[in-house]
C-alpha cells in the first residue's frame, strides 16, 4: 500500500513538472494550432512515456534489445527534465525584471515621441478650423464700423453663374497625426506602469521566448556535458591511508577501488574495456570491485562484462555485490564474475601478507537471506591485524566500527550523480564521496566509474581511486 502511494505521488510530481515545463516552453512561445505547438505538446506526452519505458522495460523482462532502444532518449530526458526545470525557475526571477526594463524603454520612447510632435498655437485656431472643414462667418474675421455705399462691383448681375462649391476639407496634417499617435502611447505606457502585473502581449511573448531560450541553452548544454563526462571515461585519483596497524612490509600497498560500473544497456563492452585499462594502468597490488556492477541479467550483459577477465594485479582482483546486482540475478553473477577470475568475497575474508582484506554482501540480499553478515565475515579474526572491508553502502560503517574494522572501501552514492542530487544522497548516507572517519574506523566513498539511469554526470565526475595504505611504523 505503501509502495503505490508513493508511486502516485511521484507520477504526479512528473506530471505537473512537465505540465510546467511545457507551459513556458510551448504554450507561452506558440500560437495555438501551429505546427512547432502541436509537435511541442506531442513531445510532452511521448518523452515521458520513453523515461517510463526505460525505468520498467528492464524488471518486466523486455527484449535488450527493447531496453537498449528505450534508454538511450527515456533516460537522457530525464536528465533533461531536471535541468530544463531548473532553468525555468531561475528564469522566474528573470522574467519580471525584463518586463519592467522592456516596459519602461517603451514608456521612454513614447515620451520622446510626444515631445518632438508639433503643438496647436491658439493664434492658429481659425487655420486649424478651417482646416477641420469649419468655415469662419465674415463678421469675425471683418472689424466692425459704418456700411460704406454700394459700389458697381458689389451688385451681382442676376444671370451670374453661382459661385463654386467649397473645396473638400483637406486631411489631418502629418504633425498632428503623429503628435496625436504620440500622446496615444504614452497614456498605454503609463496604464502598463500602473499596473506591471498586465503585460503587452508582445512583449510578453517576447520575454517567454528571450528566457525559454536562455532556459533550453543552459539546461542542454549541462546535458551535454554531463553525458560527455561519462563517455570519456572515469578519471584515477590517488589518496593515502595511515593505518595503525599496519606493518612496516604492507606500507604503500595499492588498492584499485572501482564501484557502480552499471553495465547495462547504454553501457556496454567499450565502457567496461574503458575501466580495465585505466585501471591496469595503474599498477595496483589489488583490485577491488564494490558493488553495482551491471543492470541486466548475465544473458543480456555476460559478454559486456568479459573484459573484466583482463584486470591485472599483484594480489588479484575481489568482488563484492552492490544492491543492483539483487535486481539482476545476483547468484547468476557471482558466478560469472568467478569465471572471469575475480574472488567474490560473500561474507568472507583472506588473510594477505600485511593485513585482512574482508567482504560483506550488499544489505538488498536480506530479501533474499542473503544479507551481510559480519559475524561470519570478521567475527573470529585476529584483530591486531589491520582489517580493510569492502561493503558497497557506506550506512553499514557503524556494523563495520563495532568489530574493528580499520579500513572501509564503498560506493552505491556515485556522489550524488547530478547535482543537486549530492544533498539528497546525504540524506540517505553518512558519507557522499571521499575519506571520513568514523572511530577508528575511516570510512572511503567511491564515487563510482560508471552511472545509473541518465548516462549524465554533473558536478560528480566518475572516477577509479588508488588508495595506497600508509603504515605508522615506517
Amino acid at each position: 500500500m505503501v509502495f503505490v502511494l508513493v508511486a502516485l505521488v511521484v507520477l504526479a510530481l512528473l506530471a505537473s513538472v512537465h505540465r510546467y515545463v511545457w507551459r513556458r516552453f510551448v504554450g507561452d512561445t506558440t500560437a495555438p494550432g501551429s505546427t512547432l505547438r502541436k509537435v511541442g505538446t506531442v513531445a510532452a506526452f511521448v518523452l515521458p512515456l520513453l523515461s517510463l519505458g526505460a525505468m520498467t522495460s528492464g524488471r518486466i523482462g523486455a527484449p535488450f534489445w527493447l531496453q537498449q532502444v528505450l534508454a538511450w532518449p527515456g533516460f537522457l530526458w530525464l536528465a533533461c527534465l531536471l535541468y530544463l526545470t531548473l532553468a525555468l525557475l531561475v528564469g522566474e526571477v528573470v522574467r519580471p525584471l525584463l518586463g519592467r526594463v522592456l516596459a519602461r524603454r517603451d514608456a521612454a520612447a513614447a515620451r520622446t515621441a510626444a515631445g518632438t510632435g508639433t503643438s496647436v498655437p491658439a493664434a492658429e485656431g481659425a487655420v486649424a478650423a478651417t482646416a477641420s472643414g469649419t468655415r469662419p462667418r465674415t463678421e469675425e474675421l471683418v472689424p466692425a464700423g459704418p456700411p460704406r455705399p454700394a459700389t458697381p462691383a458689389d451688385r451681382t448681375p442676376a444671370t451670374a453663374p453661382p459661385a463654386e462649391p467649397e473645396a473638400e476639407p483637406e486631411a489631418e496634417p502629418e504633425a498632428v497625426r503623429d503628435a496625436e499617435a504620440a500622446a496615444q502611447a504614452e497614456t498605454e505606457a503609463k496604464a502598463a506602469a500602473a499596473a506591471p502585473g498586465i503585460a503587452h502581449p508582445s512583449r510578453r511573448l517576447f520575454v517567454s521566448r528571450v528566457v525559454g531560450g536562455a532556459a533550453a541553452a543552459a539546461g542542454l548544454a549541462t546535458v551535454g556535458y554531463g553525458t560527455h563526462n561519462v563517455l570519456s571515461g572515469p578519471s584515477v585519483k590517488r589518496i593515502t591511508v595511515p593505518l595503525a596497524k599496519l606493518p612496516r612490509a604492507a606500507h604503500g600497498f595499492r588498492i584499485a577501488v572501482v564501484s557502480d560500473i552499471h553495465i547495462g544497456p547504454i553501457l556496454g563492452r567499450a565502457h567496461t574495456r574503458r575501466i580495465v585499462d585505466t585501471i591496469n594502468s595503474t599498477s595496483p597490488d589489488l583490485v577491488a570491485v564494490v558493488g553495482d556492477l551491471v543492470d541486466g541479467s548475465v544473458a543480456d550483459l555476460g559478454s559486456a562484462a568479459e573484459p573484466l577477465a583482463g584486470l591485472r594485479s599483484r594480489h588479484g582482483s575481489f568482488f563484492v555485490t552492490g544492491n543492483h546486482e539483487y535486481f539482476s540475478g545476483a547468484e547468476q553473477w557471482v558466478n560469472h564474475v568467478r569465471e572471469l577470475g575475480l574472488i567474490p568475497l560473500e561474507n568472507a575474508r583472506v588473510e594477505l601478507g600485511g593485513f585482512d582484506l574482508a567482504g560483506v554482501n550488499d544489505i538488498a540480499g536480506e530479501t533474499e537471506g542473503q544479507g551481510p553478515d559480519f559475524g561470519r565475515a570478521l567475527g573470529d579474526r585476529d584483530r591486531s591485524r589491520a582489517a580493510v572491508l569492502l561493503a558497497h553502502q557506506p550506512v553499514v560503517i557503524h556494523d563495520a566500527v563495532e568489530h574493528g574494522v580499520d579500513l572501509q572501501l564503498s560506493g552505491h552514492t556515485h556522489g550524488g550523480q547530478l547535482w543537486p542530487g549530492n544533498y539528497l544522497a546525504e540524506l540517505a548516507n553518512p558519507t557522499v564521496a571521499g575519506l571520513e572517519r568514523y572511530g577508528d574506523t575511516q570510512l572511503f566513498v567511491s564515487r563510482g566509474a560508471g552511472a545509473w539511469g541518465p548516462p549524465v554526470r554533473v558536478g560528480a565526475p566518475a572516477d577509479i581511486t588508488v588508495v595506497e595504505l600508509a603504515s605508522r611504523q615506517a
